[in-house]
C-alpha cells in the first residue's frame, strides 16, 4: 500500500478525539487534591495531559469546574474530558527495503535516514515495521491496544515493549541514524536474540563524525544518562535518575575541525552515543538535538569556517552510522557478521574534509 507523503502526514498526526472518564466516589472516599487523584486513576494519562485538561477548564467537581488544588470529598462526581491521539494500527506497506541478509528466520536490514523503527506518536506510518509487515506477507491491518501520548516520557518504552506493535524488531536506531538492523520473522526467536544483545555478545560498530580533534587515539566515556530536564524530549550526563552508560571509541581519521571515530557501546540507552559525545564536548556532526548543527570548531578562521559551513550545509541529520553488526544465528549458531557502506552524504562530506586536509598538509 503505498501513500504520498501528504496523506501519510495526515495519518501520522490523526485528529485528536475525546476521553470522558467519569469518577462517583464512594463515601469512604480520602480527601486529596484532585490533580494527585486523577494522576493515580487514569493509567494512559500523563500529569502534564491531566495538568492542561484541569487548565482548560475540561474537568469538573459535581458540576463546577475545578482547580488542580482543590480536595476531593466523599460522594463527589468527577468529570474528566481529555484529548487523545487515537488508538495506533498496524498497516502493512510496500516500502522498499535494503535487505543484506535474509532466510526462512531473519532479516538483516541497512535503515536510511529519516525512517522510523517503530510506529509511535507522529510516526504511524512509514516505519521499518510497517515495511516488514508487507514484505513477509501481510496485507491485513492490526489494532494495537497500546494507547499514544506525544507527552509521556514512558510512552516510546511501552510501545517498543509491545511484541504486537514490533513484529520481530530486535533493537532499533534512531530515526536519522543510518546503518544494520536485526529483524526476526519467527517471534520465538526475539528472545533468544534479544538475549545476546542483553548480554553483549552481538558485534555492532558505529561510525560518527564528530566536532573538533579528539585528545586521544582511543578512550571510554562513562556517564549516567537520563531525560534531560530542560527538555524532557531529549537525554542528558545526568547525576541523579539515570541509567549507568558506557561507550568506547578509536579514532579513524583526524580532519582538524572534526574526527571520524568508531564506537562500541557497553550498554544501550536511548541517544548514548550522541549524548556521551555532545557531553564531552564533541557534538555528532549535524546532530539538531545536541548541538551538532551549528560550527563547534573551526569558526575563528575564514578558510576552516568556510570547510564546516560546507560540511553542515550537506549534515542535514546526525552524521551516525550502525556499519557492523555481527551475531550468532538463533538456529544453526553460525556466526554472522555484515558491514555496511556509508550513505552518501557521510561519504561526501568526508571526501571534502580529505580533500581539505590533503591540501593543506
Amino acid at each position: 500500500m503505498l501513500m504520498n507523503d501528504e496523506n501519510i502526514e495526515n495519518e501520522n498526526y490523526p485528529d485528536l478525539i475525546e476521553t470522558v472518564f467519569e469518577f462517583n466516589l464512594p463515601s469512604g472516599q480520602k480527601p486529596e487534591r484532585l490533580d494527585v487523584f486523577l494522576t493515580n486513576s487514569l493509567k494512559y494519562a500523563t500529569r502534564n495531559k491531566i495538568q492542561k485538561a484541569i487548565d482548560d477548564g475540561c474537568v469538573t467537581i459535581n458540576g463546577v469546574v475545578a482547580k488542580s488544588s482543590k480536595k476531593i470529598q466523599p460522594n463527589d462526581k468527577i468529570i474528566c474530558k481529555i484529548l487523545k491521539p487515537p488508538p495506533i494500527k498496524l498497516i502493512p506497506e510496500d516500502i522498499p527495503l535494503n535487505i543484506l541478509f535474509e532466510d526462512e528466520y531473519l532479516l538483516v536490514v541497512n535503515k536510511p535516514a529519516g525512517m522510523v523503527t517503530h510506529p509511535g506518536f507522529g510516526n504511524r506510518r512509514g516505519t521499518i515495521v510497517n515495511a516488514i509487515l508487507w514484505h513477509i506477507g501481510n496485507r491485513e491491518e492490526i489494532d494495537i491496544e497500546i494507547e499514544e501520548d506525544e507527552d509521556s516520557e514512558l510512552n516510546e518504552e511501552k510501545i517498543f515493549s509491545s511484541e504486537a506493535i514490533r513484529p520481530g524488531i530486535v533493537h532499533r536506531l534512531d530515526k536519522d541514524t543510518t546503518g544494520l538492523l536485526l529483524i526476526t520473522k519467527d517471534s520465538s526467536l526475539h528472545s533468544i536474540l534479544a538475549k545476546q544483545f542483553e548480554e553483549r555478545t552481538v558485534e555492532r560498530y558505529y561510525y560518527a563524525l564528530v566536532w573538533g580533534d579528539m585528545k586521544n587515539d582511543s578512550g571510554t566515556y562513562e556517564g549516567d544518562i537520563g531525560r534531560n530536564p530542560r527538555n524532557r524530549k531529549t537525554f542528558a550526563v545526568v547525576k541523579k535518575e539515570g541509567k549507568p552508560a558506557i561507550t568506547d571509541y578509536w579514532v579513524l581519521e583526524r580532519f582538524g575541525i572534526m574526527t571520524l571515530v568508531k564506537v562500541k557501546l557497553r550498554t544501550g540507552r536511548t541517544h548514548q552515543i550522541r549524548v556521551h559525545f555532545s557531553h564531552n564536548g564533541h557534538p555528532v556532526l549535524g546532530d539538531k538535538d545536541y548541538g551538532g548543527d551549528v560550527i563547534v570548531k573551526g569558526g575563528g578562521i575564514p578558510e576552516t569556517k568556510k570547510l564546516a559551513e560546507r560540511c553542515l550545509k550537506i549534515a542535514e541529520r546526525q552524521m551516525l552510522h550502525a556499519k557492523i553488526l555481527g551475531f550468532t544465528h538463533p538456529i544453526n549458531f553460525q556466526r554472522l557478521s555484515f558491514e555496511s557502506e556509508l550513505p552518501d552524504d557521510f561519504e561526501e562530506i568526508l571526501k571534502i574534509l580529505r580533500v581539505y586536509c590533503t591540501n593543506h598538509v
